[in-house]
């Protein structure tokens, strides 16, 4: 069974870290790319950031740049999202996507989707 869990969110304060997990099954992410979305309440889903096939190309929304770091381990096949200096807009639900070697902005591109993990940041 084709599978993407995302585990790490959590409440924090602003200016705290967390780094979020996107844990593969039934696929390798060695011919895939992952790509990390939120979604906050009354707004539209937004891609992150995009790592392809493990230890690929990166890629990040302007405004996450610095801020944000994805990374990947082959021997877990698992996509990490760190992110640092947290915000209260960053509150959101976070998900990992899957789609076949390359990453896209369109999230119609993705074929597997995990369920979400909630991240809150409070002021």
């Amino acid at each position: 069974e084709v599978q993407l869990v995302e585990s790490g969110g959590g409440l924090v304060q602003a200016g705290g870290s967390l780094r979020l997990s996107c844990a593969a099954s039934g696929f390798t992410l060695d011919t895939h790319a992952i790509m990390w979305f939120r979604q906050a309440p009354g707004k539209e889903r937004v891609g992150l950031s995009c790592i392809s096939k493990h230890d690929g190309p990166t890629s990040y929304l302007d405004s996450v740049k610095g801020r944000f770091t994805i990374s990947s381990d082959s021997t877990k096949n698992t996509v990490f999202l760190q992110i640092n200096n947290l915000k209260p807009e960053d509150t959101a639900v976070y998900y990992c996507a899957a789609a076949r070697v390359f990453c896209s902005n369109y999230s119609s591109w993705y074929h597997n989707w995990g369920q979400g993990t909630q991240v809150t940041v409070s002021s």
